[in-house]
């Protein structure tokens, strides 16, 4: 007997349990494939002669395909549904993944980085929207802060677990083994979803200003305050991240002179600390959701105190102190996960389900512009000889300025549910 079809609200904890699971798990891919490259730097460059503007060339189409693609995805997303935009996104991403190990010019990699980046952008509002969908309101921040988490994790795994197969099958067996893995995983979700009807919320009456839209229209969520309000946002802080990311070894280089596998140690400590970040930002707001505060409050204020938390970043110039630097490092990077899934928690929580991956999308996209700049702002930055110090005092305050655009375009966070 076919057992019947059933809506996501009538599943078991144990299945919910097992979406989420892939969800967090199909983000880890997404991470592990793009670090890939990264990773393996200087064998490929060695093999194919890369030279450092190369392999920069390279990373800056990566991030310039993906800023692109999020305009995109989000609609593709909302088109799709949360049942097959997950298989489909990871299944993208992973040929993309798998067709490096047959590139053999710098024209093909070049083509094959903007492929993967355009197929990554799947990957952020696909996760948010199922996240949305699996999950209760009130656990949504801490499903957001897991996710954080788990990513978190895999950056410092995944140095580790690269290298050793790398050894096994080379570097483009590699490529091609990451890939294989994430259309495995497309295959379980299909599996596992073959019975399950995700449906969204009832439709509920929009706010004049606000507007229903068709799903089919990208355009209008432009003329809403909850977009505006999370790109301006997501440019701020995610300049800070990205800044972290590109040039966090450097600046443990200049300071003490790190190389090598000596770095192993204050990134993975900074990333361990946003690791918890993620876990303390989710948790503690969830906590205080179930004991009755108000959404309006628990996001702007945990939003406000991890702003906070940035503002010591400068003094890592001048601690002297190895040990303080990298507890300064990890607390911002934990300061910013915390933000971070608050922040996508509140898109979730203002944000209409069937414009939700596109607002969450256009959100992504404002964030990868404002990596884009800050990294070419930090590379003639550091040629002028200006050091670090401009860099820290714009992340300092870069939090702090994202709380206050939330404020001032969204007085009163007002959940979707409660309309």
């Amino acid at each position: 007997m076919t057992k019947p079809t059933r809506t996501v609200a009538q599943l078991s904890a144990r299945a919910r349990a097992l979406l989420f699971a892939l969800v967090v798990t199909a983000g880890i891919l997404n991470l592990v494939d793009r670090q890939i490259i990264s990773v393996l730097k200087p064998i490929i460059a060695t093999d194919l002669g890369w030279s450092d503007d190369d392999y920069g060339t390279l990373a800056a189409w990566f991030q310039g395909g993906a800023a692109f693609a999020f305009l995109f995805t989000g609609w593709i997303v909302d088109k799709l549904g949360v049942k097959w935009a997950n298989p489909i996104g990871v299944a993208a991403w992973s040929i993309a993944a798998m067709a490096h190990g047959w590139a053999r010019s710098m024209t093909e990699f070049v083509m094959i980085r903007v492929s993967l980046g355009a197929t990554e952008a799947m990957g952020t509002p696909t996760g948010i929207k199922t996240i949305a969908s699996v999950l209760p309101r009130n656990w949504r921040s801490s499903g957001f802060g897991a996710t954080n988490a788990a990513n978190s994790i895999g950056a410092i795994l995944a140095p580790l677990a690269i290298p050793g197969v790398a050894l096994l099958v080379g570097w483009r067996g590699t490529f091609v083994a990451a890939g294989a893995l994430g259309l495995i995983w497309a295959a379980v979700w299909l599996i596992a979803t073959r019975r399950v009807r995700f449906s969204p919320p009832q439709p509920v009456e929009m706010p004049v200003e606000t507007g229903a839209t068709p799903l089919t229209e990208y355009g209008p969520i432009l003329r809403n305050r909850q977009t505006w309000a999370v790109a301006g946002a997501k440019i701020l802080s995610d300049a800070t991240w990205w800044l972290l990311l590109f040039w966090l070894p450097d600046f443990f280089h200049r300071q003490y002179g790190l190389t090598g596998v000596a770095l192993g140690i204050p990134l993975a400590i900074a990333y361990g600390g946003a690791a918890i970040g993620s876990l303390l930002g989710g948790g503690v707001s969830t906590r205080l959701l179930s004991l009755g505060y108000s959404v309006n409050a628990v996001r702007k204020g945990i939003l406000l105190v991890a702003a906070l938390c940035v503002l010591p970043i400068p003094l890592v110039l001048y601690a002297g102190n190895y040990a303080i630097t990298i507890g300064l490092m990890a607390l911002t990077l934990a300061a910013h996960q915390a933000f971070s899934t608050n922040l996508f928690a509140l898109i979730a929580d203002v944000v209409p389900q069937d414009k939700l991956g596109r607002v969450t999308a256009f959100g992504s996209f404002s964030g990868n512009v404002g990596g884009m700049v800050i990294a070419k702002v930090a590379g003639l930055v550091l040629t002028a000889g200006l050091g670090y110090l401009p860099l820290f005092l714009f992340a300092s305050v870069s939090y702090l300025l994202a709380v206050g655009w939330i404020q001032l375009l969204l007085p009163t966070l007002r959940p979707i549910e409660a309309r």
